[in-house]
């Protein structure tokens, strides 16, 4: 029996090909979206754990900085090897007749020094300083060059030599300014003496225990007083970190690991299906054996063997497959300009998980049909197999099961969703789905038929293509799963990406609604008196405004103040209707007769006081940081005396959606020209463009990865489908040959085929986009519905050009077993067993 196994792959080559294909993509797939995972912690370790990547352990302060002493007592602490307490301060420079504002750093240990140079080398005395290439670049910048740097808190000035340029730091807390790398000395003139250190790296010494070394560094700064900090390693500070992006959670690796879930069911499902009407077409061939004389285990061993070596052989083109197309796609991103910091990760769970899921699939689709060919008498096999439906009890069974699913698995979608329970929503989705599949027999086929009315004009080919659907639903249910699995899985992840991507820009646009601003120190007018002559002007605007990549400036002047725990903050007032255009947060709609404040204020009534008048209005506290007071203008009218003003003491700036194209460099340019046009130092325009755009660009490498993966599910689906149809044909050559023997021509015969497919891959892939869609937005909604509101977002044009590839699927997937039924004789084909 092994030598009828092994001659089954030069006797049927074709079939297991097919077969073999189809299992190789659904491992390149499964192994892919598990390096998905492994490369966003990579990603992410690469962008936000980019300061202490080389750190064993980070002690991070919960509240105020931590200072020497807690240096001192984690470098006494046994186990610890190198150390270093990371300094940022800002300060100034001049370049180019312009002020600029930089994050100046203290350089680590060569162990635990985390800025990479690109140029030069790292500073080596008090007197020398390192700066990133980008700014270097774009100020003019060269190594040798000298800069002034002032303190922003005091008249320190110190004269520096550049020695070299950084690359620029992917960090997106970092990013935002310049960043300048220095000796501890020079940061603590600087700082005029103050040691306030915003993390403690440091390794561990070989052999140390890692949990006992956090102990101890937690007990030897308990003894010094410095209790107010915590202790993480490296991993568990970009988890941190993820998570209070998140609201708390890691919404993004939770997204990518539904994905990897939902793509080893349905490759299992795609596998199962097409191997099993593969072992359905050799049930007549298996009886044959057992008929002269091969047993019962000798057949079943024999299909499981074939099975095995094409599992075996396909899962590890499948884990090769899945690791190239990874590392092409991550080596794409990270050569983009901004995107550096993608990293490809290889987890062997990648490896070993493909290799299983392939041999075990595919092993398991096999059992079940070979099986159930010989667990009957050998005569009796070889009789036609009634085909499931309601008047036998297989297709009863299947039909209650099938109910059974979707009753509980249609609810339990809907309360993740609702509740925001991922993993609730995708076992309801799970459950919901195969129950869709099971109860497919009774409805897939009737709307075949029903849109094969269709097909009428098309005179006796189109009549009996539409009849085929319903006279054998098994056939064509069978053909249709196949294409109604990939669409589902195309769809879900289109519009489960497209929905995220949507839900992302509304938190980042609350959290960030305003993309630059420039703020002048203008004090309130004293009570009685006219309102003072503002900073800025509407020529100043004007300018703003004509500069590239700016859709919108509007002035805002200072009409009153706001008391906030004693001390009088300014309130700024800006128009109703041009805030609409400046504010990203869609769903704020500057009202009258409210203030509103940023996050974290005191909620309730608020006074604002300013001229002759005061206002009580109703507080709004935002989710935004960093933004002042305002009301609108129609509001501040009673503070003005019922004067306008036609100058500002702030500006806000908008750069529109053309901001999304934009890069991090792009964005400091707009800086450096506003500040020109105002006349004000750079450090004078702030915002949250950068921070923005930055983490936009992670979201995007993120997203790009997995909206990769969509060409891999279609792929299968034509495979899926092109299997099932060309199976199909083939089981049917004695029954077309009865039809060309009736008179049916060649021609007939072919236009026959193409259209039974074609209504078969419609009705599929129509009923997939349906059902994907639905998954898609619901899915986005149990990942993301704790911490941001989901709204469908369902891309149009990219469903369309899926349900167009589908049908052509189809179509294609007949031309050459209908060629071959076509040019096959009719007393042969009649002749076939």
């Amino acid at each position: 029996m092994l030598r009828v196994a092994l001659s089954q792959f030069t006797a049927h080559s074709r079939r297991f090909v097919a077969v073999g294909l189809a299992v190789m993509l659904a491992v390149a797939f499964l192994s892919t979206t598990l390096m998905v995972n492994a490369s966003t912690s990579a990603s992410l370790g690469a962008s936000l754990g980019e300061a202490y990547k080389k750190a064993d352990l980070v002690v991070v302060p919960n509240g105020d900085g931590l200072d020497q002493s807690a240096l001192d007592a984690v470098t006494g602490t046994a186990g610890v090897g190198s150390t270093y307490g990371s300094q940022r301060i800002p300060a100034s420079f001049t370049a180019r007749g312009e002020e600029v504002v930089g994050l100046v750093r203290n350089l680590a240990p060569e162990s635990l020094e985390s800025a990479v140079l690109t140029e030069g080398t790292y500073p080596g005395t008090p007197s020398d300083i390192a700066i990133d290439a980008t700014t270097a670049q774009r100020l003019g910048i060269k190594t040798g060059d000298t800069l002034a740097l002032q303190a922003m808190d005091g008249p320190t000035t110190l004269s520096l030599q550049v020695t070299g340029l950084l690359r620029p730091s992917a960090d997106p807390f970092s990013a935002a300014l310049p960043q300048l790398l220095a000796l501890s000395p020079t940061v603590g003139t600087l700082a005029a003496g103050e040691t306030s250190l915003d993390s403690i790296q440091l390794t561990a010494l070989p052999g140390t225990d890692a949990g006992q070394l956090k102990e101890a560094i937690t007990s030897s700064m308990g003894a010094t007083g410095q209790s107010g900090a915590t202790v993480r390693t490296g991993d568990e500070q970009v988890t941190y970190q993820v998570a209070s992006m998140t609201g708390g959670q890691d919404q993004l690796t939770g997204i990518l690991l539904a994905f990897a879930a939902v793509a080893l069911v349905v490759s299992g499902l795609v596998v199962s299906n097409t191997f099993a009407v593969l072992v359905a077409q050799r049930t007549r061939e298996l009886a044959l054996l057992r008929c002269l004389g091969a047993g019962r285990n000798q057949v079943r061993n024999s299909v499981l063997a074939e099975a095995l070596v094409v599992g075996f052989v396909s899962s590890v083109l499948g884990v090769l497959a899945g690791t190239g197309l990874m590392a092409g796609l991550v080596s794409w991103a990270a050569s983009q300009p901004d995107r550096q910091f993608a990293t490809l990760a290889v987890p062997p769970s990648a490896i070993i998980a493909g290799l299983l899921a392939g041999v075990l699939l595919t092993v398991a689709a096999a059992y079940v049909p070979a099986r159930a060919a010989t667990a009957v008498a050998p005569l009796a096999a070889l009789r036609p197999a009634d085909d499931a439906s309601l008047a036998n009890t297989k297709g009863k069974l299947r039909l209650v099961l099938g109910l059974v699913a979707l009753i509980v698995g249609v609810p339990l979608l809907v309360i993740g969703a609702v509740q925001g329970q991922l993993v609730i929503g995708f076992g309801g989705g799970l459950l919901s789905f195969l129950g869709v599949l099971m109860c497919s027999t009774l409805f897939v086929p009737r709307l075949v038929s029903l849109v094969g009315r269709l097909a009428a004009p098309a005179g006796v080919p189109g009549r009996l293509a539409a009849l085929n659907s319903v006279r054998n639903p098994g056939r064509t249910s069978v053909t249709a799963a196949a294409l109604l699995i990939g669409v589902t899985l195309v769809t879900l992840m289109m519009t489960g990406a497209a929905s995220s991507r949507t839900a992302f820009d509304q938190m980042l646009a609350k959290n960030y609604p305003v993309d630059l601003a420039v703020t002048l120190p203008s004090p309130v007018p004293p009570e009685g008196a006219e309102p003072a002559t503002s900073g800025l002007t509407t020529a100043q605007r004007d300018a703003v405004r004509a500069i590239s990549g700016v859709s919108e400036a509007e002035l805002l002047p200072i009409v009153g103040q706001l008391d906030v725990d004693g001390a009088s903050t300014p309130v700024y007032a800006i128009p109703a209707a041009n805030a609409a255009a400046l504010l990203r947060d869609q769903s704020l709609a500057v009202e009258p007769g409210k203030i509103y404040l940023p996050e974290d204020s005191a909620s309730g009534p608020a006074t604002v006081t300013g001229g002759t008048a005061s206002l009580d209005l109703d507080a709004v506290v935002l989710e935004a940081r960093g933004l002042p007071p305002f009301i609108s203008m129609e509001t501040a009218q009673p503070l003005l005396d019922g004067t306008t003003t036609g100058a500002g003491d702030a500006l806000w700036i908008g750069l529109g959606e053309s901001d999304k194209k934009l890069s991090g460099d792009d964005i400091r340019e707009i800086q450096s020209s506003v500040a020109q046009a105002l006349g004000v130092p750079e450090s004078a325009v702030g915002g949250a463009a950068l921070e923005r755009v930055t983490f936009n660009e992670i979201i995007d490498v993120l997203l790009l990865v997995v909206t990769a993966l969509l060409a891999v599910a279609v792929v299968i689906a034509l495979i899926g489908v092109a299997n099932t149809l060309s199976l199909s044909v083939l089981e049917r050559t004695r029954e077309n040959s009865l039809l060309r023997a009736l008179g049916l021509t060649r021609g007939q015969l072919r236009t026959m085929l193409a259209l039974e497919a074609v209504l078969v891959a419609g009705v599929a892939a129509l009923i997939g986009a349906a059902l994907g869609s639905m998954y898609g937005w619901l899915g986005a909604m149990s990942a993301l519905g704790s911490v941001a509101t989901v709204a469908p977002s369902i891309p149009w044009l990219q469903l369309l050009a899926v349900l167009g590839v589908a049908v052509m699927a189809g179509l294609l997937a007949s031309v050459v077993p209908a060629r071959r039924a076509a040019r096959l004789s009719p007393v042969e084909g009649l002749a076939t067993t």
